[in-house]
């Protein structure tokens, strides 16, 4: 097995197809490759391959992120879109574990988010978790802010002071996801 990192514009047609499978989701189903450079190109993409080439785990980082927290805005690089090509093997966590050595290394301040039922993983994977506290981030729907989905806050690497900054939030003190237009 081998650990790659590639930039949207590195990728081949057929690692697009499989990553798009591997995330099923089925408005992305019939996403063309030329859509799909476009469409993350503020992102790179985190493999654990096998000796073929085949992916066997992904996880996209998301550069386009930020928090606007007490009228600040806090810019993160966003873990999005894990997923393993089978399920108890082991191939996610490993991704996850060398993930984190990667952003570590790189400096880069990276946060994911999780739903309260993949908690055990992440704990197993050593990843630290704000717990709840994604309910605390609102995110634009149309002409009203609404909770986000996710439960959990993951913290891949940052600072002593982001940490703080996320630790504080509550329904009292909401984040709010900010979109470039």
């Amino acid at each position: 097995m081998k650990y790659q990192i590639k930039q949207t514009n590195e990728l081949t047609e057929q690692e697009i197809e499989h990553i798009l499978q591997l995330w099923d989701i089925s408005a992305w189903n019939t996403m063309k490759s030329t859509f799909f450079r476009t469409f993350f190109k503020d992102s790179e993409f985190h493999f654990l391959v096998d000796l073929q080439q085949n992916i066997l785990a992904v996880i996209r980082l998301n550069f386009d992120f930020m928090l606007e927290i007490s009228g600040k805005p806090y810019a993160y690089a966003e873990a999005v879109g894990l997923v393993a090509a089978q399920k108890k093997k082991g191939y996610g966590a490993l991704l996850v574990q060398y993930f984190k050595e990667n952003v570590t290394q790189r400096n880069r301040e990276t946060i994911g988010f999780c739903h309260e039922n993949l908690r055990p993983f992440y704990e197993k994977c050593d990843v630290e978790i704000l717990y709840d506290k994604a309910k605390s981030i609102k995110e634009n729907a149309g002409s009203e802010w609404v909770n986000a989905e996710d439960d959990d806050i993951l913290l891949f690497h940052i600072s002593q002071e982001k940490k703080k900054q996320l630790s504080t939030l509550s329904t009292e003190n909401n984040a709010y996801l900010i979109t470039k237009e």
